[in-house]
């Protein structure tokens, strides 16, 4: 049976990052499955999901949290089991000026509502003419299949009128 760990990783960013993890997992015989990875100022953030057979779980968490060191911070956890609910995929995008709390903001209405944020992308660019600081959100929701989605959009269309920025709803996920 195999079970499967998740990862993340922060470190000051250098070639041979994933390399390093790369080459961990492999060892234990564990297989490289999903993850999203990037530079951040000058730092590596990486989330990564491996899957291993179950007798080689305790061992290859083992190996991949003795990467972290005073370069690199590793922390393992393992999934969990827990039963699947039914939901529906919503991809929410989000662009205004910026200012501090709009994440909050929005995440406090989907909160609310027992939305979970399963990816959230978000950036701050110069506006074409002006050159102001726009903020602008991607999310991929799952929302609750006994939620009404209309509702949903209602509430993020009146924080967006509080907000002055402008909020899409649509429902599925975002082609990749």
């Amino acid at each position: 049976m195999s079970t499967s760990l998740v990862l993340t990783v922060i470190a000051d960013d250098r070639p041979g990052i994933v390399e390093t993890l790369a080459t961990a997992v492999l060892a234990a015989g564990a297989n490289w499955e999903e993850s999203r990875m990037a530079r951040l100022s000058g730092k590596f953030a990486g989330l990564l999901r491996v899957s291993v057979e179950e007798a080689g779980a305790e061992a290859l968490a083992s190996r991949l949290a003795a990467l972290s060191g005073p370069e690199m911070t590793v922390v393992v956890g393992r999934t969990s089991t827990a039963g699947a609910q039914a939901f529906q995929s919503l991809h929410l995008e989000l662009v205004g000026n910026d200012r501090p709390g709009i994440v909050r903001d929005v995440a406090r209405v989907l909160a609310a509502q027992h939305v979970n944020i399963e990816e959230l992308e978000t950036d701050v660019v110069s506006a074409p003419m002006s050159g102001e600081l726009l903020f602008r959100a991607k999310a991929e929701l799952r929302v609750p299949s006994n939620l009404a989605v209309d509702a949903l959009r209602r509430q993020l269309e009146s924080l967006a009128g509080e907000l002055m920025v402008d909020v899409d709803l649509v429902e599925g996920a975002r082609e990749a």
